[in-house]
């Protein structure tokens, strides 16, 4: 069911002007802070009425300024979620659950079972709200909103308030999400290694207009938007399968533009899985390097330069089917004579990939 968002509004000196289409998946909206991300989902809530424009959830009207259209948010049939989990502290963790059903007074418990599956909610039903770490109390908040039977479910930086631990504990739990509960989701976040582990499609906004928006792969592969991601979070997502576990450790990945050799990777044989790639961690040489510690030499083709007021150039490459993002100097890109066409070799070192930045697989 795919949402379509064509806004304006204005709040005191920053104007909103937004237009974008979320289809099934994860639609992450990214920016900065101040870049209008929460007023964008606050509107497709019905918690913020736009001064003009129109929304709309499949062949449903939420808004539309033109006929006056404003569906009350208790009607528009969404799940959110909030930075905090804001359960019920007098009630268990499964009268939280339940609760939005009961208030519909629908008593059926039917779908609870998969949802506490799906969120590894079991040893905690009995539990009240002050007995849960802010991680389970997150689950439990995703799994209430699921339970009242969103057309869409609404999440606005779920895991800001959890310190590095807990966001890597739930964001498996995200993962299963987004595969197995067949509901689409538009996802706020600020923080880059979140949105390369979830996304499916990215709505990439910078004060308040959208700079970017399309398939997860596409859009953080993008050298034009270095800017919004940030240089040190700049980098792209390869689609990965898991070939073999070596004895020494290391994780051989098959992806399309060959092998990729990681420390060891908690994941079956066969499993497909995300690999982020920061361009920052990306080497580039004109002949294949021989006689170095790096496990990881793919050969590429050079798509794009952007070079930017300082001393660095951000090159775009095709690696098979995928592209990457290496972050070089000036000075390197002019010795090694760079332009579109050039074929190189990528060099990283295994263990420049971080654990969090490895995830489950799915299309982007």
């Amino acid at each position: 069911m795919s949402l379509s968002v064509d806004i304006r509004h204005r709040l005191g000196s920053f104007a909103l002007d937004v237009q974008f289409d979320a289809p099934d998946g994860v639609t992450v909206l990214f920016g900065r802070s101040g870049s209008g991300k929460t007023s964008v989902i606050n509107a497709v809530a019905g918690l913020l009425r736009p001064k003009a424009g129109r929304i709309t959830l499949g062949e449903r009207v939420l808004f539309d300024a033109a006929s006056r259209t404003h569906v009350p948010v208790h009607r528009r049939k969404l799940g959110y979620v909030f930075q905090e989990a804001r359960l019920f502290p007098h009630l268990t963790v499964r009268n939280n659950l339940l609760y939005a059903r009961r208030v519909q007074g629908r008593a059926s418990d039917d779908g609870l079972d998969r949802i506490v599956d799906l969120l590894g909610l079991d040893a905690l039903l009995d539990r009240r709200p002050g007995a849960l770490s802010g991680g389970e109390a997150q689950r439990v908040a995703i799994g209430r909103a699921l339970l009242a039977d969103p057309a869409m479910l609404l999440m606005d930086e779920p895991l800001a308030a959890l310190d590095g631990g807990r966001k890597a504990d739930i964001l498996p739990y995200l993962e299963r999400l987004r595969t197995e509960a067949g509901v689409p989701i538009l996802y706020v976040s600020h923080n880059m290694a979140e949105v390369a582990r979830l996304a499916t499609h990215v709505v990439a906004l910078d004060d308040g207009k959208v700079m970017q928006a399309g398939p997860a792969g596409d859009i953080l592969a993008d050298p034009g938007l270095v800017r919004v991601m940030g240089l040190r979070d700049a980098g792209a997502v390869l689609q990965a399968r898991v070939l073999r576990h070596a004895d020494d450790g290391v994780t051989e990945l098959q992806v399309s533009g060959g092998v990729l050799c990681l420390p060891q990777v908690e994941a079956q044989v066969g499993s497909d899985l995300r690999v982020r790639i920061l361009a920052q961690d990306v080497m580039l040489a004109t002949e294949a390097p021989r006689g170095i510690s790096a496990l990881n030499i793919l050969p590429v083709t050079v798509l794009t330069l952007r070079r930017g007021d300082g001393p660095g150039v951000i090159v775009q490459l095709q690696a098979g089917d995928d592209r990457l993002l290496a972050r070089i100097t000036r000075r390197s890109a002019d010795a090694l004579g760079l332009r579109p066409g050039t074929a190189c070799h990528a060099v990283l070192k295994s263990v420049a990939v971080a654990p969090t930045d490895i995830g489950q697989g799915v299309q982007v």
